[in-house]
């Protein structure tokens, strides 16, 4: 906070109601809002670009934890799909022709590089090149 000076009116600084408001905010903040809040700062660590700004036919670098994984068995390819979430938005990563793969499971940390593509109005990264973080 802003150090108060001698002869102060006892108004408060820009600084001190910025503080304050993070402050609040932080206090009623729900547990989903503050994990969010975490990856998109962990996110910005990384360099990685927030998914909610990835846009269709950009090359990017995303970074986040995995929500869900499943395997879709197609009649001519199965898929391993997985969500990926950073607090913005979610980007779907699809495997194709993989049933498994060590590692990509719900709850785990990772960063995904690829082209963004649009299906079924949602953001898709097929065969990306990815790496695993450290579990926490």
């Amino acid at each position: 906070m802003a150090a108060v000076e001698k002869g102060d009116t006892g108004v408060m600084t820009t600084e001190q109601r910025t503080g304050l408001r993070r402050f609040l905010d932080r206090l009623t903040a729900t547990d989903s809002e503050l994990d969010a809040q975490q990856l998109q700062r962990d996110v910005a660590k990384c360099g990685a670009m927030p998914a909610g700004q990835c846009r269709r036919g950009q090359v990017v670098s995303v970074s986040g934890r995995l929500r869900t994984v499943a395997y879709t068995p197609r009649t001519n390819l199965p898929t391993l799909e997985a969500d990926l979430w950073d607090g913005s938005d979610v980007v779907t990563l699809v495997f194709l022709g993989r049933r498994s793969i060590a590692g990509i499971e719900p709850g785990r940390q990772l960063t995904a590089r690829g082209r963004v593509a649009i299906r079924d109005d949602r953001k898709v990264i097929y065969n990306p090149y990815y790496e695993l973080e450290a579990p926490r």
